[in-house]
């Protein structure tokens, strides 16, 4: 995987459409055999959700699918999934994930390998100073978002 891979470029563009919408910017693409299922972005803030996190929305917005198209899908994502975003991939059966970036924050990536997804993080520059500039400007809704 390189920086230009097009499903990252996709969950940037999430990323970069919740910051615009006054949100915090975390994207996801859920991707099965080069077709994106869903997308989403982390709209916590523009639907006053306590669970509408990128990778949450992403699977929302790819609805309703069989257990086996999960297993055979790629959950790519701007930033390391949290606890909650991690056990809705085990949940599903989601096998492997492409990360953004984990500089910023370190989800459960080690939870995720010990239950067998092959996690790849790439330390996107774009992903990483999109989050960088975020938790400057907005450091109390940032940890609000992370639980902090």
């Amino acid at each position: 995987m390189t920086s230009t891979d097009p499903f990252l470029q996709e969950a940037i563009q999430e990323a970069q459409q919740g910051l615009r919408e006054g949100g915090i910017p975390i994207g996801s693409v859920i991707v099965h055999r080069d077709t994106i299922l869903g997308r989403g972005h982390n709209r916590r803030v523009q639907k006053l959700s306590a669970i509408l996190h990128g990778e949450m929305d992403a699977l929302e917005n790819a609805g309703r699918q069989a257990a086996s198209i999960y297993r055979d899908c790629v959950l790519y994502t701007t930033l390391s999934p949290c606890a909650m975003c991690s056990g809705a991939i085990l949940l599903y059966g989601i096998r492997r994930v492409i990360v953004g970036e984990n500089r910023t924050f370190m989800g459960e990536e080690e939870l995720l390998r010990s239950r067998g997804v092959l996690v790849e993080v790439l330390q996107n520059e774009e992903c990483i100073r999109l989050m960088q500039e975020f938790i400057r400007r907005n450091p109390t809704l940032w940890n609000e978002d992370i639980g902090v």
